[in-house]
Order: structure tokens, then C-alpha cells, then sequence
């Protein structure tokens, strides 16, 4: 299934900060501010050549890094970030202990 919203989507406007939770329509899967609104942290340790290996041995379904590592993996691009990053399957990475006012994360209820 492809969701192609070029062209349908206007330039929204530039606020400068992040928003509520909630302040745009949901995506076609019926989340909430997947991208854009701040860098989120995953669980998933970062490894330099791990996406590539994954690809080469036919495993791309979410991936989920080495077993160890010094930095973790963040996805989504924020509000300080040009447009390219601001999508789910944009990675970064930094130091755990990092900090900073584009990074945040994502509580999520498994029932």
C-alpha cells in the first residue's frame, strides 16, 4: 500500500517550536505527529553498516540494532530541521545522554 500526499498538502506555516499532540489530522494509519514535531529516541542501539547488512540479508522489517552500542538511534526529523528528515523513516543518532529541545519521545500502550 503507497500513501502519496505530494502535491495534496500544502507548505504549513513555520512556528518555531513544537506543537500539542493531536494539532494536526492524523496520517493514513490513523497516528499522531509521526514526523516533524521532534526527533523521537529509539530503543535500538546504532550501528554504523547495521541498516545495510539488514538489507543484504533480506531483513527489513523493523530492524532493531546491534545488541550494544554507544549511541541510539532517533527518527523523524523536528521542527528546526529542513523538510528531507521530517519523515518515519529518517535515523539519526546520539549519545543517550544527549539533550536538547528538537528531541523527545514516544510513549506507546501495548494493552
Amino acid at each position: 500500500m503507497t500513501f502519496n500526499l505530494r502535491g495534496r498538502v500544502g507548505k504549513g506555516k513555520y512556528l518555531g517550536k513544537t506543537t500539542p499532540v493531536g494539532s494536526y489530522p492524523p496520517n493514513a494509519f490513523g497516528l499522531y505527529d509521526m514526523h516533524g514535531n521532534v526527533w523521537e529516541w529509539c530503543s535500538d542501539w546504532y550501528g554504523e553498516k547495521y541498516y545495510d547488512e539488514c538489507k543484504e540479508q533480506g531483513v527489513a522489517e523493523n530492524p532493531e540494532g546491534p545488541e550494544t552500542g554507544s549511541h541510539r538511534v532517533l527518527r523523524g526529523g523536528s521542527w528546526g530541521d529542513f523538510a528531507m528528515p521530517c519523515r518515519c523513516a529518517s535515523r539519526h543518532y546520539y549519545s543517550p545522554g544527549y539533550r536538547g529541545g528538537t528531541i523527545g519521545f514516544r510513549l506507546v500502550f501495548v494493552p
